[in-house]
């Protein structure tokens, strides 16, 4: 197998560097925030808005929307200040990739920050940590008094008459705090509970104020693109979903760990080039993509292109693509049962099919494990996962009924050959 050329390492260029690039006269030395300071005294807002939407930047937290749009939607005329919001809540099993970035190089998640907020009209910003990050949290915590103390944060930053203010927050640890709304209701003092949409946040969302929520690497991707162009961003990658990707491996594999690499790198070549392969010589079993929630794939399936459309058309979706590996001993109703767990688990219990079926869920596959189940037990999963899906206010439902339907789908003969032995 030929491996692909690689681009610049560029969300992971302290990678590249003797330096710390935590310290922020590392940081500065190394030309940050050099192009934060020209943006803002040679741009517009709209002209940032207009080139992140020609670089075709979308999102990295999972849904993939056009960042450029999505700021665009920001109502403008309501007399309310204007949030923006860093989801920094990393909390799909098999994503860790933002924790990287915030441990290593703070202040180019900042200067995201920086850009972003100037483009959506945003004084005032949020980084919503997971609470389980706390040498994280302690980084950027520092990283944003180094940034106020030398004028990249305050009022009249880098000696213009813009304002920009971050604040960071440190979450309790709760997975529906990923989800954008849950986030909000957190970050106002509430329970976690995710709104009805509309409205959208960009609309009416932090403290009912038009709110922007993007991803920790998405915010990163921004200084790099308003730092060396669109074009060069267009240039990796697929047209419809181009730039660098980080691409979380773990599981079976001789070399687990965080690659950056083009967006729609085969999944095949990730697996057997980059992670080095499945581990102990032992045969690929499935893969799942993009994260516990979405759907997954067999071992004849991984000749695919890991970018949001190519994925959605093989039936699961790139997600946080977090790509977890599983070799032919792997125990499909254990992984299957031990993924249901943790979504009847952090289910915010708000929305009764999600309330009651991930629980359902679990139960059933407790039974199937223990070598207790039935045939109709199978099927019964099926039906009560079917039910879950687009049935409830958040995608949480969704994410715990996925996997359920395609792991009966793809080894459906494993769940058969966990049944309790016939009577007589």
């Amino acid at each position: 197998m030929t491996e692909s050329a690689n681009p610049e390492r560029v969300l992971l260029h302290y990678l590249d560097q003797e330096s710390d690039l935590c310290d922020i006269e590392n940081y500065v030395a190394d030309g940050g925030y050099v192009t934060a300071k020209r943006v803002l005294e040679e741009m517009s807002p709209v002209e940032v808005i207009d080139t992140v939407k020609e670089s075709g930047l979308r999102g990295r937290g999972g849904a993939g929307f056009p960042t450029g749009m999505k700021w665009g939607f920001v109502a403008r005329d309501t007399g309310k200040p204007v949030y923006l919001l860093c989801n920094a809540d990393e909390s799909e099993p098999g994503t860790f990739k933002d924790r990287l970035l915030i441990e290593n190089d703070p202040h180019q998640l900042i200067e995201g920050m920086i850009l972003s907020a100037y483009a959506i009209g945003s004084e005032s910003a949020f980084i919503y940590i997971r609470g389980e990050f706390r040498k994280g949290y302690d980084i950027l915590c520092h990283a944003v008094e180094a940034a106020e103390a030398r004028g990249f944060l305050g009022e009249k930053i880098f000696g213009t008459e813009h304002t920009v203010g971050i604040v960071v927050h440190l979450g309790a640890g709760a997975y529906i705090c990923g989800e954008e709304t849950g986030l909000i209701e957190s970050l106002e003092g509430k329970r976690a509970l995710p709104r009805i949409k509309p409205p959208f946040p960009a609309v009416q969302g932090l403290f009912g104020c038009p709110t922007i929520v993007n991803n920790v690497e998405t915010l990163a991707c921004v200084r790099h693109v308003m730092e060396k162009g669109p074009s060069w961003f267009k240039g990796i990658g697929p047209e419809k979903s181009p730039g660098p990707k980080l691409f979380c491996v773990s599981g079976h594999v001789n070399k687990p760990g965080v690659f950056e690499l083009p967006m729609g790198i085969s999944l095949r070549e990730l697996i057997e080039v980059h992670a080095g392969g499945v581990a102990n010589g032992r045969a690929l079993k499935a893969v799942i993509p993009g994260g516990s929630s979405v759907p997954i794939l067999r071992a004849d399936e991984i000749d695919l292109a890991m970018d949001f459309d190519s994925v959605a058309a093989a039936g699961s979706m790139l997600g946080s693509a977090g790509v977890i590996v599983m070799d032919e001993d792997t125990d499909m109703v254990a992984t299957l049962r031990a993924i249901a767990h943790f979504y009847h688990h952090e289910s915010c219990g708000q929305c009764t099919p999600c309330r009651e079926g991930t629980g359902w869920l679990e139960t059933i596959l407790l039974r199937l494990e223990s070598g207790e189940g039935t045939e109709a037990d199978i099927d019964t999963l099926y039906s009560v996962a079917g039910g879950m899906l687009g049935t409830t206010i958040c995608a949480l439902s969704d994410a715990a009924a996925m996997p359920v339907r395609s792991f009966l789908d793809k080894f459906r003969d494993d769940f058969l050959g966990s049944l309790a032995p016939a009577e007589g």
